[in-house]
């Protein structure tokens, strides 16, 4: 067995600190934990009611981060319908919008949980909504580094610019400290400026830097031309542009002439005499130790990444990346502190190492949502082929299996889930199986939902399941009409014969049918048993009766019979049905016929006379008996008469 990567996190259950015996149930997705009635020599107490739910993805259960799931599904869903065959060029510009979208939806959900923390008067709610922006920014910059990275993976020259556009959208408090400034009565003399003009040279933002310098030279008549050469120097500094006609090789000598002239004022003095505009040059030049002297402004090892390629190597190619990754995050944090899962997952980008950050994030990260959908992409992006896993299926399938079952024991979310099911080829339908068995059907709305997933995918067995689960409880809550529909969807024919009975049982109590729609619309669905086709047969007699279409209805009465469809028991019911027939004016039954009739009569006498009834009952029946022979007697002669007339 593998060894784990981290020790697991540890769950404090409230009886277990107290010595008790605890037994357990697994679920899906959750354990359920409860105290036995076993009492170990040194347990306190007495033995506690409760049942502890220990749930391995509470995210699943915040009604914000919800809004993150469904609105990645559509994502997910349409990133599978990009057609393989297009070539890569074609491809990686909707990878990379996919990718956006994603952050979008990442960011939407930040910004709603940072406004729920900050309104909520709940200091716990607070707490946890707070935790959950935390997570999702870091998700955030991860995400966008593997876009910058792998992705779009940008060339020497592009892949600054997209890294400075990283840092700035991570590293925004500089644009509040701004407005602060801006907004004073004298922004120059306000303690923040020099913070806010460093922070944006740092960050390349030199455009704004500028900007805010005439503010501080128009204070200083004297030393206007010191300011004005720090502009020049400022407005000076080239910037790659990709869509240009100029050459990685042009722009790095421009680059190279430029730094030498921001050298050469920094040795010569030019700017001694300022404080600021002196730290200002040492930053443009690329100091070590002026940069790392301005931590708290850089904050971020990453931070200190970026601006020091800027103003160092600003044509440094993704594979140097590493080189420098590694240099600045051991310069930048001190020896003492160790660095943070955040840290290693981003060194492991840089270091283009996709299958450690995926590995480093499963670990830090408390759901499987960022480590599928980001493996999903990349898969996509043939970044991940060479990488299967021990036992069968490939690392993109494995993070989905388990990010959609763990949506699987949400009540709402697991209609999600199958989605992620159908696009695992390997063991995506097995899982499904498995997991839409549990989903509980608590009402028939959610159970035609189920069955209409299962009936689009062939699932023949779990339509079985679930139309006899139905049918089953219908029938314990006396719904036959819905009992019978399911059964009859389920094509149980042993089920719809027993309820058949049921509703045979039910007309001799009343005297009437219930659901009269279903039995009058059965179709051929009533051949799915011969109970069934009884019952449907026997309702079309009662109609042809109401409609007075007489001579139809005693054929059919006589075939249900003849032909052995009706059951034994219910024969009484049905000569006592002809017995008005029989006493209509004109001759309805042939001789025949009426032959026929008085044959199944003396058939069922016979079996009468065995029977085990109380003694009222077959007063009953003997009556019966002799009310069907004298009319039967009467129709029998009067068929004669008619059919004899005819002949002559």
């Amino acid at each position: 067995m593998e060894e784990v990567d981290v020790e697991p996190a540890v769950t404090n259950i409230p009886a277990a600190s107290d010595g008790k015996h605890l037994g357990f149930a697994w679920g899906p997705g959750d354990i359920l934990v409860y105290e036995t009635l076993y009492k170990a020599s040194n347990a306190k107490g007495s033995c506690s009611s409760f049942i502890n739910e220990v749930r391995k993805d509470e995210d699943i259960y915040s009604p914000i981060l919800r809004k993150l799931f469904n609105e990645s599904h559509h994502i997910f869903v349409g990133l599978q319908t990009i057609r393989e065959d297009l070539p890569s060029k074609n491809k990686k510009p909707q990878f990379v919008s996919i990718s956006k979208n994603y952050r979008s939806v990442i960011r939407a959900c930040m910004e709603e949980l940072q406004q729920v923390a900050v309104s909520t008067k709940d200091a716990e709610i607070a707490t946890q909504y707070g935790n959950q922006v935390s997570i999702l920014l870091a998700i955030e910059l991860i995400w966008n580094l593997c876009e910058v990275l792998f992705i779009d993976a940008a060339p020497a020259g592009s892949l600054l610019l997209h890294l400075l556009d990283w840092v700035r959208l991570h590293k925004s408090d500089v644009d509040e400290k701004a407005r602060e400034v801006l907004q004073s009565e004298s922004p120059a003399e306000h303690h923040d400026y020099w913070d806010v003009v460093l922070s944006y040279v740092l960050q390349g933002r030199l455009e704004e830097a500028r900007q805010m310098l005439v503010k501080q030279a128009t204070l200083q008549p004297a030393a206007r031309n010191m300011y004005k050469l720090m502009d020049t120097l400022l407005s000076k500094m080239p910037f790659y542009n990709p869509g240009g006609t100029q050459t990685l090789t042009d722009f790095d000598v421009k680059w190279r002439h430029w730094h030498d002239e921001v050298n050469r004022c920094l040795q010569d003095n030019s700017f001694a005499s300022n404080q600021h505009l002196e730290i200002l040059c040492k930053i443009l030049v690329g100091d070590e130790d002026t940069l790392l002297d301005h931590k708290d402004l850089l904050s971020t090892w990453y931070h200190f990444l970026v601006t020091r390629l800027l103003f160092c190597h600003p044509t440094v190619k993704p594979t140097e990346l590493h080189y420098y990754a590694q240099s600045c995050m051991t310069m930048f944090l001190d020896l003492r502190s160790v660095p943070e899962p955040l840290d290693n997952i981003l060194l492991a980008a840089f270091e283009f190492d996709i299958h450690q950050v995926i590995k480093d994030c499963s670990i830090a990260l408390n759901n499987w949502w960022f480590v599928a959908h980001l493996t999903d992409l990349l898969d996509h992006c043939k970044l991940l082929q060479s990488h299967n896993l021990h036992f069968g299926s490939n690392l993109r399938e494995f993070l989905l299996l388990e990010y959609a079952s763990g949506l699987f024991t949400h009540h709402s979310l697991w209609q999600l889930a199958v989605d992620y099911f159908d696009h695992c080829p390997e063991f995506g339908r097995v899982y499904l199986e498995l997991q839409i068995e549990r989903v509980p059907l608590d009402t028939e709305r959610k159970a035609l939902k189920v069955l209409r997933i299962c009936e689009q995918r062939q699932m023949s067995e779990q339509v079985r399941s679930i139309c006899k689960i139905m049918a089953m409880r219908a029938l314990r809550n006396n719904r036959l009409g819905s009992a019978l529909s399911w059964s009859i969807r389920a094509k149980d024919a042993a089920f719809a014969t027993l309820i058949s009975e049921r509703f045979l049982q039910d007309y001799c109590t009343r005297g009437t049918f219930s659901d009269l729609d279903l039995i009058d619309n059965l179709g051929s669905a009533m051949l799915l048993s011969d109970r069934l086709t009884f019952l449907g047969k026997y309702r079309e007699f009662h109609k042809l009766y109401g409609e007075k279409r007489f001579s139809k209805a005693a054929k059919l009465l006589l075939s249900l019979m003849t032909a052995k469809i009706a059951p034994r028991s219910f024969w009484m019911t049905l000569l006592t049905d002809a017995l008005p027939l029989l006493e209509q004016k004109q001759v309805i039954f042939s001789a025949d016929q009426t032959h026929e009739l008085m044959f199944c009569l003396e058939e069922l006498t016979s079996s009468l006379n065995a029977s085990d009834k109380p003694p009222q009952d077959e007063d009953i029946e003997l009556t019966k008996v002799e009310l069907l022979r004298l009319a039967l007697a009467r129709n029998l002669a009067m068929a004669i008469i008619k059919e004899g007339t005819v002949e002559a």
